[in-house]
């Protein structure tokens, strides 16, 4: 035989073995597919059903790449991720052709000036500058691999000008001095790896003026590594400033204190998505982590619902007067406004004591978790734009407000969101996830199994490979700024010299049928609800 033979012979051979492996294969598909007693689909379809689970499993991706509009994604539209990332890597925010929001829909519009403010006429400090880098696209054809290189900038960072910067805790020995309104939200070191934690100081701090919170997981060496201001939050499990037996101690809050990075603390009460303690599954657990919480390696940790140190007000401002007298700094609360009692109560007794918070972040209830419960995060908890004037008005009624600053958070990620959040009586805003997808998030859902695929939300040292901290560093700088950037342009817009007088009197509401409201007198029925409120809290207390 010929060598043209052997070949004819062998390639007959593999094609019968391939077809003999291929028809036992699908035999024993078969068999096992018709007796199983799970799935009913696969019982009366065997094999063929299986395509019906695998197009189930992949039904997100698709979806996400393929099928949903661009305006229609959860929890973060295509839209509006995009606008975060080109923001991040480009320092780009500009649009061609027209805006994709649905103008038909009702929503709220910020009420622009006749005669606009020039950006020179802005009062902001114009002399602090950053030093980041951005990439540059050169070539993005459909068939070959997108060309860009980085390239460093200086820039003004945007940062408000001295006279206007926030002060948090002006009675304190160690007020907090804030130039920036925009910072990081609380994302502890567990639920993120320490790849995440890392970049995200590191930019926090190229951004200048800005701040980070430790979220309730306790400070990590990977917060302080960029060198940017820290909120230390203490959570009900204590991580952090607890003992052996999970008491609170003094000593470690010492320890912390005499960090110089530590700006303030914040008790935190509750959070939107998740009305409750946090939870971490024990595989995020490492024993680096432990030692930081204070807690076994690999275990499970569930924080309490709430603090064993109080369960009511005054005992709560107790605790916080006892922080902020042992280390001199701002004492605040994390809060989830669930009703006008929830702020009524918090304002009624700072009226009648002097004592309180010097500052409340209010959380809505479309804010982000690691992990959660359904139930909570779709049902328990006001949205942010129904909580934050709920706050503000309530505060303002007793008298108090002037004494407290308002955090406020729930996917307040681009400039118009967090303009409309100042108009309702924010002080500042916290981001997170907008954070998270500026070091790589693509929004696998996947926060909670330790298994994000792009090396954010995970501690395996494996996945973290992928988030490269010198690279990703830049893109948080650049994005906060691009943010800080565009708040300015919508209040030269609106007519004001700086972001800090938005008002109420700066927005319309506008309904599907086109009629507009202006927030002020949206606001007076709040005022006027709220007032009817406090006289039946008063009666009932009476009573």
């Amino acid at each position: 035989m010929n060598i043209a033979n052997w070949f004819t012979v062998i390639g007959f051979v593999i094609a019968v073995l391939a077809i003999v492996v291929t028809g036992i294969t699908f035999l024993v598909m078969f068999i096992k597919d018709r007796s199983q007693n799970e799935h009913p689909v696969l019982r009366n379809y065997p094999v063929l059903g299986r395509m019906r689970y695998f197009l189930e499993k992949a039904g997100p991706e698709l979806r996400q790449y393929l099928y949903s509009g661009d305006t229609e994604g959860k929890p973060f539209s295509r839209y509006d991720y995009e606008h975060i990332v080109k923001g991040a890597k480009y320092k780009r925010d500009v649009i061609g052709f027209g805006s994709l929001r649905d103008f038909d829909e009702k929503g709220l519009y910020i009420q622009n000036a006749l005669f606009p403010k020039q950006m020179d006429e802005l009062k902001m400090d114009s002399e602090t500058t950053f030093k980041g880098k951005k990439y540059v696209l050169t070539k993005d054809t459909l068939f070959t691999q997108r060309k860009e290189h980085l390239v460093p900038e200086e820039d003004t960072a945007y940062l408000l000008h001295d006279d206007d910067a926030v002060i948090i805790g002006p009675h304190t020995r160690q007020p907090f001095v804030v130039k920036g309104l925009i910072g990081m939200s609380a994302m502890s070191f567990g639920a993120l790896g320490d790849h995440a934690i890392t970049a995200l100081s590191h930019g926090l701090n190229i951004a200048k003026g800005t701040w980070m919170n430790t979220g309730e997981g306790g400070l990590s060496p990977y917060h302080l590594k960029g060198g940017v201001d820290i909120i230390m939050q203490i959570g009900p499990g204590l991580f952090g400033v607890r003992d052996k037996e999970g008491e609170f101690n003094w000593e470690a809050l010492k320890e912390k204190n005499e960090i110089p990075q530590i700006k303030a603390y914040e008790l935190k009460l509750a959070q939107g998505a998740k009305a409750r303690g946090g939870h971490i599954d024990g595989e995020k657990v490492t024993p680096e982590i432990a030692k930081i919480r204070l807690v076994e390696p690999y275990k499970s940790i569930d924080s309490p619902n709430r603090f064993h140190e109080f369960d009511n007000i005054p005992d709560m401002f107790d605790f916080m007067d006892k922080i902020r007298e042992f280390t001199g700094k701002p004492v605040g609360m994390k809060v989830v406004i669930g009703s006008n009692a929830t702020a009524i109560e918090l304002a009624k007794y700072m009226a009648e004591t002097g004592k309180g918070p010097d500052f409340i972040t209010v959380d809505g209830g479309e804010g982000g978790t690691g992990a959660t419960f359904t139930e909570l995060a779709d049902t328990v908890g006001l949205p942010i734009r129904s909580a934050l004037p709920i706050l503000d008005i309530t505060l303002r009624k007793y008298g108090v407000r002037d004494r407290v600053k308002i955090f406020a958070s729930g996917k307040l990620f681009s400039p118009d969101r967090i303009a409309i959040a100042l108009a309702m009586g924010a002080d500042l805003v916290n981001i997170a996830r907008g954070f998270m997808i500026t070091v790589g998030c693509i929004q696998a859902l996947k926060c909670h199994s330790n298994a994000c695929p792009v090396g954010v939300a995970t501690t395996n040292p494996h996945l973290q490979k992928a988030l490269v901290i010198d690279e990703k560093k830049y893109r948080v700088a650049n994005y906060l700024v691009t943010l800080r950037k565009g708040i300015f342009r919508l209040a030269a817009a609106a007519g004001v010299e700086s972001p800090i007088h938005f008002h109420p009197k700066h927005v319309m509401f506008k309904d599907v049928n086109g009629e507009v409201t202006p927030l002020e007198e949206i606001y007076a029925r709040i005022d006027k609800n709220i007032t009817q409120a406090i006289e039946r809290h008063e009666k009932r207390k009476a009573q």
